[in-house]
């Protein structure tokens, strides 16, 4: 974004987890629905507290501890269990359904065919319809428990918390000023017709995109365009749904309204970008996959074994053993529980991790678009230089301009108004302030005698108003040009008397966050509206070599393709709604917490401090969060590629067969190794302030200013 340029206003003024209702996907129905997510918490502790007494009561688990069952209990787990298969496994069924359906076998599949093969075993064991000792009700109550839990935690790492959409609804006024002749009514937006004429009055948004035809005013754009500095609009300019008018009534006859205005074409630009991002499948669905293909291959393989080589009630103990441990309840907690404490350990450093698919791409990024105002910059003006010519020295001449100014709320004012207090500057009261348009300010301001000046601060416009010439500082003012500052004059009773130049100012540790980046070996661009040459100034100041200027909202977007098309990994970095397309079109959106709703709603991460460091937390975050998930899903996986062999018998001709209950306690277990490990994702140091050295560099660069020009 670039900032507006800050010498028209003063001219004009004086001075922008799988849910198995839904579909056939198995993550698809668990972004933005917060109701499955309370289905799923609260089915998790309903079945908790049914599991404890059906475990407690459990045959196998009471011969496994040692201890003997009261009297006639025998029913306890087989009536709990019961109940929670088919209360709670009812998700898990209905998504193996799902995925058959879709003939894409994952973890719903694999978890179904574990507790339904454990009921049916438990069930006619009971009944004497299988051999004694098939009691698989504990294992049962277990794996839903524990899957329950996993799929709670992965829905509520995947809900939204914002809508982009609704944000952008947000911007449009509730009612708008129809203006019939003498009569004004008020009607619902919606209502507008192209060629109806508006008011929009001071501190009221515009209900439509259209022309001003009556009045001026500086209208504040920064929730659509980024900038912080409200835009001069006269008669015969544009203005666009959702902007505020700060200072002045205007009428404005309406161009567009519906889905022809540009805040409806953001909004689409948002959802064709979100709905042309392929959706990654994450690791858990894959390993899944290959072992539910693996359990099935083995239990096929040890039935065909067994009944050559043993007896049809080996062949069933065996193939029923190796179908229930062949789903590590570990699986299900692998990823979300990494998930879970990545993001828990994110918004302790002050990241708001939104889409865990973001999370888990972050580790691949090889490039960092970052837009300029807001972002690399503080996107407020500050003072950089005073110059003076003969008569009040530097700090008498910015006494003058702060009192001159000290009514004003633009910009531009309060940050002369501020320089002048951090140099501890003694500003007098100034008397009728005067704003105007075209020109600047001007007020009557005394000197330290107590005797009145008049004194007008302003830009070009003001010098021709009153026929004086610049400033007789040939070099320093073509300086501040080639810089595309913004230069104001200062007149004391008619006559220039020193010149002002103001800058955006960029934030001290993007400099620290872009040489970080590179030492890691990812590419930095920046994206902004400014001019070439003004770009070009700020990307020196921070070392960045790869700069889009010039570029309009609307096209934002179409740069991260750009980068994307030459095979580049992107991560948006931004803080204005003109931002939000580009944030939903790149690989990972990141949005600075103080921007607006609608690039906060488009982002899968949102940096709640505007540190531009705190990029670099999130990559060391997705990168440890990686290993973690790799590491877990080897011993889910790994317990699988011991444990189901041995299960199936295959060193019955040495004479052992693994027990039952010792393929259940190796399942536990693995799921307490895997537990422990996501915990160690706690120690990770995320401070922006460590992972931003680059070399000897311990401290943030000294300040420096970003110029500030027109779009």
């Amino acid at each position: 974004m670039g900032m507006e340029s800050q010498t028209g206003h003063h001219e004009q003024h004086g001075h922008a987890g799988h849910d198995p209702h839904e579909g056939d996907d198995p993550h698809e129905g668990h972004a933005g629905h917060a109701g499955h997510v309370a289905q799923f918490r609260r089915l998790f502790w309903i079945m908790l507290v049914l599991a404890i007494p059906t475990v407690l009561f459990s045959g196998m688990f009471a011969d496994l501890l040692g201890y003997t069952l009261p009297a006639g209990t025998a029913w306890v787990s087989p009536v709990l269990g019961t109940v929670i298969f088919v209360w709670g496994g009812r998700p898990f069924l209905a998504g193996a359904v799902a995925e058959l359906r879709s003939r894409r076998p994952g973890m719903m599949l694999l978890i179904g065919m574990a507790i339904t093969v454990a009921f049916v075993a438990s069930v006619g064991s009971g009944l004497g319809l299988f051999p004694a000792g098939l009691d698989f009700w504990w294992e049962l109550a277990l794996l839903v428990v524990i899957m329950l839990l996993g799929h709670w935690i992965e829905m509520r790492s995947l809900a939204q918390t914002t809508s982009a959409l609704d944000s952008l609804a947000a911007l449009l006024p509730d009612r708008a000023e129809l203006v019939d002749g003498d009569r004004i009514t008020e009607v619902a937006p919606a209502d507008l017709a192209v060629g109806d004429v508006v008011l929009v009055r001071p501190g009221g948004r515009v209900p439509a995109d259209g022309e001003v035809v009556d009045g001026s005013a500086h209208v504040d754009e920064s929730m659509i365009t980024g900038e912080s500095a409200p835009v001069r609009r006269d008669a015969g300019t544009r203005v666009v749904a959702g902007t505020v008018a700060t200072d002045s009534a205007i009428r404005v006859r309406v161009a567009a309204v519906g889905e022809d205005t540009a805040l409806a074409g953001i909004g689409r630009l948002v959802e064709e970008a979100r709905s042309s991002t392929s959706r990654a499948q994450l690791l858990a669905d894959r390993a899944a996959a290959a072992l539910f293909w693996f359990a099935l291959g083995a239990g096929v393989l040890t039935l065909v074994a067994w009944l050559v080589l043993g007896t049809p009630e080996d062949a069933l103990i065996r193939v029923i053993t190796v179908l229930v441990i062949a789903c590590p309840h570990a699986l299900g907690l692998a990823i979300p529980l990494v998930v879970s404490i990545a993001t828990e350990r994110a918004a302790r450093a002050g990241i708001l991790v939104k889409d865990r698919m973001a999370l888990e791409r972050m580790r691949t990024v090889d490039t960092v678009l970052f837009d300029k105002t807001g972002t690399l910059t503080k996107g407020t003006p500050a003072l950089l230089s005073v110059t003076a010519a003969v008569g009040p020295d530097a700090d008498e001449a910015l006494r003058y301009a702060a009192a001159a100014e000290a009514a004003s709320e633009h910009p531009l004012a309060r940050a002369i108004v501020s320089a002048a207090a951090e140099r501890g500057l003694t500003v007098p009261v100034a008397t009728d302030f005067r704003a105007v348009p075209g020109q600047g300010v001007r007020a009557t301001v005394p000197d330290g005698a107590g005797s009145p000046h008049e004194v007008a601060v302003g830009g070009p416009g003001l010098l021709e108003t009153t026929g004086r010439a610049p400033l007789d500082e040939a070099a320093w003012l073509a300086e501040q040009a080639g810089a595309g500052r913004t230069v104001l004059h200062v007149l004391v009773d008619a006559e220039p008397v020193a010149a002002l130049a103001l800058a955006d100012e960029i934030r001290p540790e993007s400099r620290e966050a872009v040489a970080a980046l590179g030492a890691r070996g990812i590419d930095v661009v920046m994206i902004t509206g400014d001019a070439e040459p003004v770009a070009r100034a700020v990307a020196a100041e921070l070392g960045i070599t790869e700069v889009f200027a010039g570029v309009h909202p609307e096209h934002k977007s179409a740069k991260v393709r750009a980068l994307q098309d030459r095979g580049a990994v992107v991560a948006m970095v931004g803080d204005g709604v003109n931002d939000a397309p580009a944030l939903a079109q790149a690989d990972v959106g990141i949005a600075i917490g103080a921007g607006t709703d609608v690039a906060i709603a488009s982002a899968g991460v949102i940096l709640a401090s505007d540190d531009p460091r705190a990029v670099l937390s999130i990559i060391e975050l997705s990168r440890a969060a990686y290993r973690k998930m790799k590491q877990n899903l080897w011993w889910a996986a790994g317990y699988n590629l011991v444990a189901v062999p041995l299960a199936a018998g295959v060193l019955a001709p040495v004479g052992f067969v693994m027990p039952m209950a010792a393929g259940a306690l190796m399942m536990s277990a693995s799921t307490v190794v895997v537990a422990l490990n996501a915990q160690l994702l706690r120690r990770l140091d995320l401070r922006p302030d460590r992972l931003g050295r680059v070399g000897t560099m311990t401290a943030p660069a000294p300040p420096v200013r970003a110029p500030v020009t027109s779009r």
